[in-house]
This record gives structure tokens, C-alpha cells and sequence, in this order.
């Protein structure tokens, strides 16, 4: 069964910054073990498969190198690119919708999950630690300074002992125009850092909504290869934005 992939950078409108993602759109679902075993071979943070309905939506799932996920932004932006902007997708986490913008950017209209304060695990050591709570996938620790997100030495076996999906490090913006900086690491998802993670802003866009009393966000993701995702809070819902580029494309023949 041969397979034809669409390599996207998502988050970004520059090649070879933001975040790749393999896409593959399909007539019917592989088995989940040819998913993943696809999905390991591209060896990117997600590897997509939309499937087309009667109704001209999609059914559409996501798979890192290790595991099948409940939800990833920057594989649906990829998806979204590759189906011409606009789509609406069934997935384990309900229904996302997205729109493509007047000045080139796509629109997701994903659940928001904001976190709630906890105690942070004893066995996590990390200096500037200001606050940290969970969502309901992701574990969330502010530091001081952006300084300090920025040149984070993670400890990823500590990381991966709290459980969570993933972990997000934040801290105030540091440039002019940016309301957070964030980094994301998720080693329990088979990913060290992920580049530019769209669904930890369903968590973002939440605290630092609330922290700095704005609908309306801008955040930067300042892994080595960069990306800035818009934010806007409707309700229980985040509209998250991002560009698109694609890069290549992949045949697999066995």
C-alpha cells in the first residue's frame, strides 16, 4: 500500500522554521499499528491522517513517533493548509473548525483547558519556578524572566515523572508585541521539545488571558526553531492562528 505525505512547517510562513508535520489524506484509515509505524519513519512530532466524509468534513488523527494523541495544533494547521485553509475535522476531541484569514493566516477553533493551581512534585528542581498548575493534558510551570525559558537546561526524566502529556514552561514576553514566551517538552509522547505546539495554547491562552486581563494574545514558542501563535479566548473555546508552509512530498512505496 503505497502512502503520499505532505510535508508542512506549521506556525510559520518561513521553510524549515516552526513545526513539521507530516499529512496524509486518505480514503480509508490504515490499521493503527501501519499509523504508527508510518509515523515513526517520518520521526516528526505528528504525523496526520484525515479520512473524507459523506458530509465533506474530515475524520482526522494524529500520531507521534510513540503514541497516538488526543489532540495536536500544529498537525491540524498542517492539515487545514493542505486541504486549501478551510476544513472542519472529527477527532477524539470533538469537532475543529478552521477558517482561513484575510491576511493569509488559518484560524482553529479548539477547547479551551485552563489550568488550576497545584503543588508542584517534589522531585521537580527548577530555579525561577513561580507558579505551577495542570490542565487537562498538560502540566504548566511559570519561571521569572523569558530569560530563563529561553536558556532552560530541561531535565527531561524529571519532566517525564509528572505524568503529563507534556510540560510547558512560560514566562512574560520579553519582546515588543509578545504577551507570553513559552517552551514545551513532552518525553512521555516520545517528543524532547516539541518546536511550536498549537494545543499547549488552549492552555496558554487561558492563564495568561486571566493573568494580563486579554481576550487577545500573541505568543512566542522559543524552541530552536521558533513560531508565533495568535490567541483569542470565546468562552469555553481558544481560536488559535497560525501560517503555513509546505516543504515536500513524501511517497512511501511499501
Amino acid at each position: 500500500m503505497q502512502v503520499e505525505l505532505t510535508v508542512v512547517d506549521a506556525f510559520t510562513h518561513e521553510p524549515f522554521t516552526g513545526n513539521p508535520a507530516a499529512v496524509a489524506i486518505l480514503d480509508a484509515f490504515p490499521d493503527e499499528r501501519r499509523m504508527q509505524v508510518i509515523a515513526r519513519e517520518m520521526n516528526l512530532s505528528e504525523t496526520a491522517y484525515a479520512v473524507a466524509r459523506n458530509d465533506a468534513e474530515h475524520d482526522l488523527r494524529w500520531f507521534t513517533p510513540a503514541v497516538e494523541v488526543d489532540l495536536c495544533g500544529h498537525a491540524t494547521l498542517a492539515t487545514a493548509h493542505v486541504l486549501g485553509g478551510e476544513a472542519r475535522f472529527h477527532t477524539r476531541s470533538g469537532l475543529l473548525i478552521c477558517v482561513p484569514t484575510s491576511d493569509g493566516w488559518i484560524e482553529m477553533n479548539f477547547p479551551a483547558d485552563p489550568p488550576r493551581p497545584t503543588n508542584p512534585p517534589q522531585t521537580l528542581e527548577l530555579g525561577g519556578m513561580t507558579w505551577y498548575g495542570v490542565g487537562r493534558w498538560d502540566s504548566l510551570i511559570e519561571l521569572e524572566s523569558a530569560a530563563l525559558v529561553r536558556d532552560l537546561q530541561p531535565d527531561l526524566a524529571a519532566f517525564a515523572s509528572i505524568g503529563s502529556r507534556c510540560v510547558i514552561v512560560t514566562a512574560p514576553g520579553d519582546e515588543p508585541g509578545i504577551d507570553c514566551v513559552s517552551r514545551v517538552f513532552a518525553p512521555n509522547a516520545g517528543i524532547p521539545e516539541d518546536p511550536v505546539t498549537g494545543s499547549a495554547h488552549c492552555t496558554l491562552a487561558e492563564y495568561w488571558g486571566r493573568r494580563l486581563g486579554q481576550d487577545v494574545l500573541l505568543g512566542e514558542q522559543a524552541s530552536a526553531r521558533g513560531g508565533k501563535v495568535r490567541m483569542r479566548l470565546e468562552g469555553d473555546r481558544v481560536v488559535i492562528g497560525g501560517q503555513a508552509v509546505t516543504v515536500a512530498h513524501v511517497r512511501l512505496i511499501v
